[in-house]
């Protein structure tokens, strides 16, 4: 053989050999593998999935009906109109004093030689068709000097009951032959009167109860006092002397300030003198003070006390004290 084309052989087999494609490798084929484990759901988790997905629908329907737009800005309603409440009637305080006031005058005045005119004036604050003897025996005979109606306290029903304080004087018995009358000594009682409110007027109901009267009144508390000016006590007292003189003799008008108004006392009455005056502590051109003064009137001395307001009146010539003003009473 010849060593040249051996040569060339195998220069032509390595040639092949470098150049021919090489088939790649196969591949084997990789395991399949998921990156997390799958877990069964849970039936509750399912249905509460299912029940969000219905509510979702469920406010987007709503939403479709109503508006969105009302969600936001609701409709204005108008409040309804309050119910008037009811409120109960005062009792007619006044006009049960009033008929209680006469009952009582008529119920405790009787005389036993004209029985008809109490009765006659029974039936007007009665009931129609009542008894108008009112548990009078028809015997004796009592006068009824005031009345003066109190308290007022109602009941169920339009009842009240009226307490009313009368001054009352009994009639003495005639004396036997040669025997002086002997008169009775007023006093007072008191009577609690059932009222009831019928048909826009109020009538006594039944009899009612004599009920005693305090013999004196609470103690009276502490009241504080004014203190007094000596000084201006003592310039002015023969002013207020002067005054009070012309009070009782009926021209007050050269006595009083300038446009005071003070009406004079009725006839009858004498001033008698000024038992005390003292100012109260104090300045300016108004001062106050307490006058007690003694009056004659029904052939006896009454003492009283006045409070009294002077004022200074200054003129041209000179300044003096007069009265401006004067009340009953130590307030």
């Amino acid at each position: 053989m010849n060593p040249w084309e051996s040569a060339g052989n195998r220069l032509r087999e390595q040639h092949a050999t470098t150049t021919a494609p090489t088939s790649p490798a196969p591949v084997r084929a990789a395991k399949s593998v998921t990156p997390w484990v799958p877990q069964e759901e849970k039936s509750g988790a399912a249905f509460a999935r299912r029940l969000g997905r219905g509510l979702l629908w469920f406010v987007v329907v709503l939403a479709a009906i109503t508006g969105v737009r009302s969600w936001f800005f609701p409709a204005k309603t108008t409040a309804p109109a309050p119910q008037p409440t009811k409120t109960q009637a005062a009792y007619p305080d006044e006009e049960a004093q009033a008929v209680a006031a006469r009952f009582a005058r008529a119920y405790l005045a009787f005389d036993e030689h004209a029985p008809d005119e109490r009765a006659q004036l029974l039936a007007s604050v009665l009931p129609a068709n009542a008894d108008t003897t009112m548990g009078w025996d028809g015997h004796g005979s009592q006068a009824v000097l005031a009345v003066q109606p109190g308290t007022v306290t109602p009941g169920k029903d339009d009842q009240a009951r009226v307490r009313v304080d009368v001054l009352i004087r009994p009639e003495a018995p005639t004396p036997a032959k040669g025997k002086k009358t002997t008169e009775e000594a007023a006093r007072w009682v008191g009577l609690d009167v059932p009222v009831v409110e019928t048909s826009d007027r109020v009538i006594v109901t039944g009899t009612p109860g004599l009920v005693g009267i305090p013999a004196h009144g609470p103690k009276a508390p502490d009241l504080s006092t004014a203190h007094v000016d000596t000084e201006m006590s003592a310039q002015t007292q023969a002013i207020v002397e002067k005054f009070f003189a012309a009070y009782a003799a009926g021209d007050t008008d050269t006595v009083t300030a300038p446009g005071a108004s003070v009406p004079a006392l009725p006839d009858g009455i004498a001033y008698k003198d000024l038992s005390s005056w003292s100012a109260d502590d104090g300045s300016g051109n108004d001062r106050t003070g307490t006058a007690v003064v003694s009056w004659t009137l029904g052939g006896a001395t009454v003492e009283q006390t006045y409070r009294v307001t002077i004022t200074r009146v200054s003129s041209a010539d000179a300044a003096r004290w007069q009265v401006a003003d004067v009340h009953g009473g130590s307030l």
